[in-house]
C-alpha cells in the first residue's frame, strides 16, 4: 500500500494516532554511554544480531555504517553485489556535485572519501609530476565532476574506509544478499531476512534499529512501510510542476553504464546486436516538441555537445574517468593508463520503457536486459554510425574496458538508479521549498530548524517512464530536514539512500552522491544517538533540547547543517 503526503512548510503530522509499540529485546546502557548493544547471544546459526542492520551497501549505506560503528555500534551490512559503494562504484556514475564541493557542501567524512581517491592516484599511479601537485586533481578531467575516477579505485577507498571496523568485527559485511522478508510487529520491524543470491541460504537479521539503504527502497514493502513512487498531483503536493493526477508508475529513466576507450586506428566493433535496427530507429520527442532518434546527435544541445574520441572532446570528455595526459608511462608501466576511459551515461542510453518498482522479478530482469541491449546497441551505432567530423561514420576504435567495472563485458554491475520508492514522512520536501523559480523573492531556500545536512544540485529530471522529457531546474542550497527520514508510522526503520521524504521532483535534486552520503550519515548517527539517549527517532524531532543536542553532536562530526547567509 502507498500513501502521498500534502507537504507544508511546518513539519507533517501523522495520518493516524500511534499504536501500541511492542519493543525488540534491547539492553540499554547508562546514560552517556555511547556503545549501546543487542543482547549477545541467543541468536541461532542462521540469526545474526547487531545494533543496526543496513540493508543496502550504496554510498548512504556505507555512510551510515561508518558513523554508527565510529561510535560504537555493532553493524551488520548487506549488498546484493560484491560491491559496496552504489552508484559510485557498481553503477559507474562519476560523483555529481554541487559547484562548492572542494570547501563546503559535503561532510568530513564524504570529503575525505574524495581525498583519499585523490591520495590512491598519487601513491598507486604513474601520475605527472604535475597532476601529483594538483591539490584538486580530476584523474578523468571530466567536465561532469571535480573527482571522475575510475569506480574500482572509489571501491578500494572506501573498503580502506570501513576496513579497520570489519577488522574489529564491529562491522560485519553480507555481500550478495538481499533482503527477501520481514518480521514486523505493529509499528516495530523486529527481523529482516536476507538471503545469499548463490547459495539460496537464509539469514534472519535482528537489531533495534534498521536502515533501508536499498536502491530501490526495497525495505519498504517487506516492512509494510508506507511509501510514495512516481509523480504527485499537484493537490497532493502544492508543487507548480507537479500533475494533475497522481501518476505512480510515472518514474525516471534508469541506465546501464558502460567504460570505453579509444584505440585510433584498431578494430574492436561488437557483434551487431539481434536487436540493434529497433533502438537505431526508435525515435522519440524532446523537451522542444520534436521527434528525435534515440541513436543520434540530432538533437540541439547534444549537436552542440557533440563526440570526438579523436580530439578527445564533447560526450567523449563529459564523463572520463581517466585523462592519458595525466600520466607518465614508462614502457614497462601498467597499460590502464596508455589511453582515456570515459563512462557512457548519456540521455543515449537512458531506458525509460519500464519501471523496476513494484513489479515482479521477471519482468524487472526484462527491463534490465533491455536497457543493456539498449547501450549495447549505442555502442555498436558508436562504432559503425555515428557521425564524425571528417564526414565518414564510426568509430571503430572504441573498445570496451571491463577492468575498469570490475565485470566480464565492460557494462556495470547495476543499473544506475534514479528514482526510488520514497516513505511518507513526517515531513515532504517539496518543489517550492528548494527552487528559484517556486521562491522569486526568496535569497534562499526554505530553513529546516531541524537541518540534519547540506546538499546542492538542480532539480536533474530525466526522461520519465510515461514519456517526459524531465527538467532542469535551479535551485538554492538546500538543507535535509530530519522530518524526512521519518516513517509516519514506522519507528525503528529508517531511510538511508534516495527513500526519504521528497517528491518525484525534489527527489531530482537529492539524489545525489554527497547529499545521499549525508542522509546515510545523518542516520547511522541518529540511531547511537538515539540508543545512548534512550529515545526514540520520533523524540528528537518532537523534543527541542533532544535535537539540539543530536544536532551538536552532527557538527561535531563534521555534518554541516546550513550553508553560509548570502552575503
Amino acid at each position: 500500500m502507498t500513501s502521498q503526503q500534502k507537504c507544508t512548510d511546518g513539519v507533517g503530522r501523522r495520518d493516524f494516532l500511534k499504536r501500541l509499540v511492542v519493543a525488540a529485546p534491547i539492553v540499554w546502557a547508562a546514560p552517556g554511554c555511547v556503545a549501546v548493544h543487542a543482547p549477545p547471544s541467543p541468536a541461532a546459526a542462521n540469526e545474526l544480531v547487531a545494533d543496526l542492520v543496513i540493508i543496502g551497501g550504496g554510498l548512504g549505506g556505507c555512510a551510515a555504517a561508518l558513523a554508527a560503528a565510529r561510535r560504537g555500534l555493532r553493524v551488520i551490512m548487506t549488498e546484493e553485489t560484491d560491491w559496496i559503494g552504489g552508484q559510485l562504484t557498481q553503477q559507474a556514475v562519476p560523483p555529481d556535485e554541487n559547484a562548492w564541493i572542494e570547501t563546503i557542501g559535503g561532510t568530513r567524512s564524504y570529503l575525505a572519501l574524495r581525498t583519499g581517491i585523490r591520495d590512491y592516484y598519487r601513491a598507486q599511479t604513474p601520475l605527472t609530476a604535475r597532476a601529483k601537485a594538483n591539490p584538486r586533481l580530476n584523474p578523468g578531467n571530466c567536465w561532469v565532476s571535480r573527482i571522475g575516477c575510475e569506480p574500482r579505485v572509489a571501491l578500494t577507498v572506501l573498503e580502506a574506509m570501513l576496513a579497520p571496523y570489519v577488522a574489529s568485527g564491529q562491522l560485519r559485511i553480507l555481500r550478495h544478499h538481499t533482503a527477501v522478508a520481514a518480521n514486523v510487529d505493529r509499528d516495530r520491524v523486529q527481523a529482516v531476512r536476507v538471503r545469499q543470491r548463490s547459495t539460496g541460504h537464509d539469514i534472519e537479521l535482528r537489531a533495534p534499529y534498521f536502515a533501508d539503504a536499498t536502491e530501490l527502497g526495497d525495505l519498504l514493502p517487506l516492512t509494510r512501510t508506507e511509501y510514495v513512487t512516481g509523480a504527485e498531483s499537484v493537490a497532493q503536493t502544492g508543487e507548480p510542476h507537479a500533475k494533475r493526477t497522481a501518476e505512480p508508475d510515472n518514474v525516471q529513466a534508469f541506465t546501464m553504464c558502460f567504460a570505453l576507450e579509444h584505440r585510433s586506428g584498431e578494430q574492436h566493433v561488437i557483434d551487431r546486436p539481434s536487436d540493434y535496427a529497433h533502438w537505431r530507429d526508435l525515435a522519440i520527442p524532446a523537451a522542444d516538441g520534436v521527434t528525435y532518434r534515440l541513436l543520434s546527435f540530432d538533437e540541439p544541445a547534444n549537436q552542440r555537445i557533440g563526440f570526438d574520441p579523436e580530439r578527445r572532446t564533447g560526450y567523449w570528455s563529459y564523463r572520463r574517468v581517466i585523462d592519458r595526459d595525466l600520466f607518465a608511462l614508462q614502457p614497462a608501466d601498467d597499460a590502464r593508463y596508455r589511453h582515456d576511459v570515459s563512462i557512457v551515461n548519456w540521455g543515449q542510453n537512458d531506458y525509460s520503457f519500464g519501471s523496476l518498482i513494484d513489479v515482479s522479478a521477471a519482468t524487472a530482469q526484462q527491463h534490465v536486459a533491455r536497457a543493456k541491449a539498449q547501450s549495447m546497441s549505442l555502442l555498436y551505432w558508436l562504432q559503425t554510425e555515428a557521425p564524425r567530423p571528417d564526414g565518414g561514420a564510426g568509430w571503430p576504435g572504441l573498445r570496451l574496458r571491463p577492468d575498469v567495472m570490475g565485470t566480464d563485458d565492460g557494462f556495470a554491475k547495476y543499473p544506475y538508479i534514479r528514482e526510488s520508492r520514497r516513505i511518507a514522512a513526517e515531513f515532504t520536501v517539496c518543489e517550492q521549498h528548494v527552487t528559484t523559480e517556486s521562491r522569486p523573492a526568496a535569497t534562499r531556500a526554505a530553513d529546516f530548524p531541524d537541518s540534519v545536512g547540506i546538499g546542492h544540485y538542480s532539480m536533474d529530471l530525466h526522461r520519465t517512464t510515461r514519456g517526459d522529457y524531465g527538467r532542469y531546474g535551479a535551485t538554492f542550497p538546500f538543507q535535509i530536514p530530519l522530518g524526512a527520514l521519518l516513517p509516519q508510522r514506522v519507528e525503528n526503520l529508517l531511510p538511508a539512500c534516495k527513500n526519504l521524504g521528497v517528491t518525484h521532483l525534489t527527489n531530482g535534486c537529492y539524489r545525489l552522491h554527497p547529499i545521499e552520503w549525508n542522509i546515510g550519515e545523518s542516520v547511522g548517527n541518529l540511531v547511537a544517538f538515539c540508543l545512548a539517549k534512550r529515545c526514540a527517532p520520533r523524540a528528537v524531532h518532537q523534543q527541542a533540547r533532544l535535537l539540539q543536542d543530536f544536532q551538536r553532536e552532527l557538527e561535531t562530526d563534521g555534518v554541516p547543517l546550513q550553508w553560509p547567509l548570502p552575503g
